[in-house]
Parts: structure tokens; sequence; C-alpha cells
């Protein structure tokens, strides 16, 4: 196979298994001379690569060497050189995070499936919700609340009673976590290219801590949260494996 792979695996003993035994059959090639990444684990390690190498922009095509495998491809069983070729590409794009916390410094972040504000203490957040500058609800109070992408809304967002997004609706999800009130605000969806920012009410006495997949900023007073057009990275995906398939059949389980 003319194509150039790096590889790369998480720690558990089967990934680590894949790892050798496919490095000893098609080599291994630099992240800066590969033409694919290819990462051998669950879905949080693969995420954990994109955030990694997404600056050197090459495609990602992830093997399933995990317990949750929904963003990667099946367990190897034929070759990668005879898969890869028929492999077809998604751009994903990243969320860019930005902060104030409470000592007034500000964090920026990136992620691949959510922005998530939480709670810290007992106390239940009191938080408001402004789109493209506009008050949209002046006081949401709930354990927190998060904004994904399509690709994240199969994931913390589905648990948490969020809508499951097609990946090429131009949309996120706004999806509020255990709320109290309003009682039947069950969130909204959100045009990719709006901003949406989060205001802290009355942080002293309800503090609340904020991730970015796996970056968190604790005693945050405001987040504003927009797609980032220059971070994406380029997920592969097997034929029959299709990740727009699979998200569309997940609409449809009981």
């Amino acid at each position: 196979m003319d194509t150039k792979l790096h590889f790369i695996a998480s720690e558990t003993e089967q990934a680590q298994d894949a790892l050798n035994g496919l490095i000893n059959h098609y080599g291994q090639n630099s992240v800066e001379d590969c033409d694919i990444i290819v990462p051998l684990g669950g879905d949080g390690f693969l995420l954990e690569c994109l955030h990694q190498y997404h600056g050197f922009n090459k495609a990602f095509y992830g093997v399933n060497k995990g317990s949750e495998g929904f963003l990667l491809n099946k367990s190897i069983s034929d070759k990668l050189s005879d898969r890869i070729p028929k492999s077809h590409a998604i751009s994903l794009h990243a969320l860019k995070m930005s902060v104030k916390d409470s000592s007034g410094q500000t964090h920026d972040a990136y992620a691949f499936n959510e922005v998530a504000l939480f709670r810290q203490t007992r106390q239940t957040a009191h938080i408001k919700i402004t789109v493209d500058g506009i008050e949209r609800l002046n006081e949401l109070v709930a354990d927190g609340v998060m904004v994904a992408t399509p690709a994240g809304s199969t994931a913390y967002n589905l648990s948490a009673h969020g809508p499951i997004i097609p990946l090429h609706s131009h949309l996120h999800a706004l999806t509020p976590i255990s709320p109290f009130r309003p009682r039947r605000w069950k969130g909204a969806l959100i045009s990719q290219d709006e901003t949406i920012t989060f205001d802290v009410i009355d942080s002293d006495k309800r503090p609340v801590s904020v991730s970015a997949d796996f970056t968190e900023i604790r005693d945050v007073i405001s987040v504003k949260i927009k797609k980032d057009d220059n971070v994406k990275v380029k997920l592969l995906f097997d034929p029959d494996h299709a990740l727009e398939e699979r998200i569309m059949r997940e609409q449809f389980i009981g």
C-alpha cells in the first residue's frame, strides 16, 4: 500500500497487541510524514488523538479496540490495504470555547463533542443563555447545560435527553442537564453560525465549572461558544460503517 500510516494505540492489551501486529505488517511512519493516522482504541481515545494531532492536517481512520466505538470503524478483520482506499471522509468542525473565570482570567479551548457547564456544589446552577446577542433564557435553573456538535449529539447529549443531529444539518444541540426551571424547557437547536453565551448568575454562591471535551475550567463567570471554521478534522469510514447512517439509525432506536 502506497499510503503512509501512523499507528497509535490506547494502553489496553487488545489495542497494544493490534498496534504491534500492524506495525510489523505495514511499518510505522512519523506523524509528520504519514498520510493517515490510525488510532486503535475507543471513542475517548480517538477524541484524545483528534485534540493532539488535528494541527497536522492528517486524516484519521479509527479502529475500535475499546468498549465504545461510535466514531470508529469495526475491529480489523480484513486488510487495511483493501479497506482504506474504499473509505469515505467526513469533516468535523470544532467548537471554540472562550471562558472568563472568577479571577478575571480568560481561557480558550476546543471541543469536537460538546462543551458542558456543571454545578460545582450541592447548589443548582443559575445560568442566563444568550444567542447571537439576544437573551433567550434569563435564568435556567439546572445541574448544568451543554452545547453538542452533530458528532457529539449521540454521546453525553443523548444521555441528557438531547436530540440526535444529522451530520450535515449545520445545527448544534443546546441541552439542559437535569433542569428544574423552566420545567418544560427541553433545549433548542441552534444554527452552527450562531454564538451561544452562558452567564453564570450568583457565581459566588452557585459556582459552575465548564468542560470542552477533556479541558475543564472551574469557577467560571461567562462562557462563549461558536464553531471554529479553522479547526476541523477529517475522519475516514468504511462504506458499510458510515457515520451518517449510524446517526440516522440511532434516531429510530426505541
